[in-house]
């Protein structure tokens, strides 16, 4: 298990890798994975545009330490398989998801989704209400909160992939630097940057923003989703803002409720690492 304040090249090492489909076709997925056989359903956290799995290095490693955790990279993103010939939609990864848990046979599980991650998340909760436990949704993509303009910019052809090496540098620094409430941490903002400024990365993002699609979390039927949820928010981000989180607790059936951390915009696990972590493990042994 990496320490949770691990370097990307320390996680990136500790990953593996599986497949899995992708409109009928296999692509290779790489993944996180700790704390196989300890009690509960596994916990499988779920990350968003632009990020990757290390969004959750300070806080799956320590929920692993009572819980079976995986922190999937989805298609397109991370050190998953980042090719120019599939698609990358919330619907697609949805699918992904869909693929990797029936491939372990699991009967249940616990999701933690950020972002786009979270339209996913509520997809998968939406469809398969027996399957999913519990619900922990931060600053979450969800109705027509979504895409934000300057994601939906990136997917324009030719803006990212026209960019040289300078300026993908300042584009990224003001994602992740500029992005995070007072000074960001080094770490997380190398780790973040990392999989867009190796080879094919530029395109990889193009493909990634452009894959955006409002219609689906529009069409979910949020009034099936039965997990007892958790609206764990960046209270001051203006992005997904919290009124979003509120209407998600009104809206699905299960038990829901709404905590709002303060000092945190949209990077809530690197703005807020401890508290988010505490609410997290609180909720998912409750």
């Amino acid at each position: 298990m990496v320490d949770i304040d691990a370097d990307h090249e320390a996680w990136s090492a500790a990953q593996s890798e599986t497949t899995a489909a992708v409109d009928g076709r296999e692509r290779t997925v790489a993944y996180y994975e700790a704390g196989r056989g300890n009690d509960g359903p596994p916990v499988v956290f779920l990350h968003g545009i632009p990020t990757w799995s290390f969004l959750w290095r300070g806080i799956a490693p320590a929920v692993a330490e009572e819980r079976h955790v995986i922190a999937p990279d989805f298609p397109g993103y991370g050190n998953s398989q980042r090719t120019d010939d599939f698609d990358r939609s919330v619907r697609a990864q949805t699918n992904v998801l869909s693929s990797l848990l029936a491939d372990e046979g699991f009967d249940a599980v616990d999701l933690v989704a950020h972002d786009i991650g979270g339209g996913v998340a509520l997809r998968y909760a939406a469809a398969r209400p027996d399957e999913v436990r519990r619900l922990v949704l931060s600053n979450a993509a969800c109705f027509d909160s979504w895409p934000v303009e300057y994601i939906n910019s990136l997917g324009v052809p030719g803006v990212v992939e026209g960019w040289d090496d300078e300026e993908l540098d300042e584009e990224l620094d003001f994602l992740f630097a500029e992005g995070a409430y007072g000074e960001a941490d080094p770490g997380f903002v190398a780790g973040m940057k990392a999989p867009w400024t190796r080879e094919g990365g530029r395109r990889a993002l193009a493909r990634a923003a452009v894959a955006t699609n409002t219609n689906h979390t529009t069409c979910i039927d949020y009034g099936a989703i039965t997990a007892e949820t958790l609206c764990l928010w960046g209270a001051d981000d203006v992005l997904q803002p919290i009124e979003n989180a509120e209407r998600l607790a009104e809206a699905v059936a299960g038990e829901a409720r709404v905590v709002g951390l303060d000092d945190a915009y949209h990077w809530v696990t690197h703005d807020r690492t401890d508290g988010y972590r505490a609410e997290v493990r609180a909720f998912l042994t409750e």
